[in-house]
């Protein structure tokens, strides 16, 4: 059995299967990516809720793995050498993930750092700026008078949205004809964007039906609608 006591996150969420790789997050839009991934790859784990809105993730226990004190993260009993390894970053833990299994990140060395400038490009770009249209259209932010914030970040998340619809203009995905960890990445930040954070009008998402069709495909995908629901707040 694997011993995991020297995280001390372990101590505050338990492991009740210390052998699976333990997962700390929320559903997000950087959350679900990694339930996603780890849904659509098979390898066994056990989530745990970190309640972001009970500052959670701020926690000492928390913050030993994650300083950053964002989720998600995980610890993998079984890491590099067969040591457990604990890793934070939504991104790195995709790239690591799909590196440990072999699954969802092209073997051709060219498509494989094509695949990883496209989750760079939504962790640079998608994700920051996807967010600020939800602070200042849907949260706090709306209440400020002065509308230019909302404007730039509108415009911009729109002209991120054109640049999605170049790419996936005659390809199913955005590597290519295989899906992989930058639709993984990308999914749930598009998703939100409409749907949570109601920006389909703000943004003129209808106007890009490249990217609207990509991401019906991607949430009919069953690891995609599973991983959306983890970790559950229950």
């Amino acid at each position: 059995m694997a011993d995991l006591s020297a995280f001390p996150i372990a101590a505050r969420w338990p492991a009740r299967h210390p052998d699976r790789l333990q997962l700390y997050s929320a559903p997000t839009p950087n959350g679900v990516k990694v339930s996603i991934m780890l849904e659509e790859i098979g390898l066994p784990y056990e989530p745990h809720y970190v309640d972001i809105g009970k500052d959670e993730s701020w926690t000492p226990e928390y913050l030993a793995l994650n300083p950053n004190g964002k989720i998600p993260a995980i610890v993998d009993p079984d890491g590099p050498d067969g040591k457990p390894f604990g890793l934070f970053e939504s991104g790195a833990i995709l790239l690591y993930l799909a590196e440990k299994t072999g699954k969802l990140l092209p073997a051709d060395a060219a498509l494989r750092y094509e695949t990883i400038q496209w989750v760079f490009f939504q962790m640079a770009a998608i994700g920051p700026i996807f967010g600020q249209v939800g602070f200042f259209h849907k949260f706090a932010g709306r209440e400020i008078a002065d509308k230019r914030p909302l404007e730039r970040y509108a415009t911009e998340s729109r002209r991120l949205i054109g640049v999605l619809e170049t790419r996936l203009t005659g390809r199913p995905w955005i590597a290519g004809d295989d899906y992989t960890i930058a639709d993984v990445a990308t999914l749930g930040w598009v998703r939100n964007l409409i749907g949570f954070y109601e920006a389909r009008d703000l943004v003129g998402f209808d106007d890009f039906p490249t990217v609207a069709k990509w991401l019906e495909r991607g949430l009919a995908r069953p690891a995609v609608q599973r991983g959306l629901t983890i970790p559950s707040k229950g």
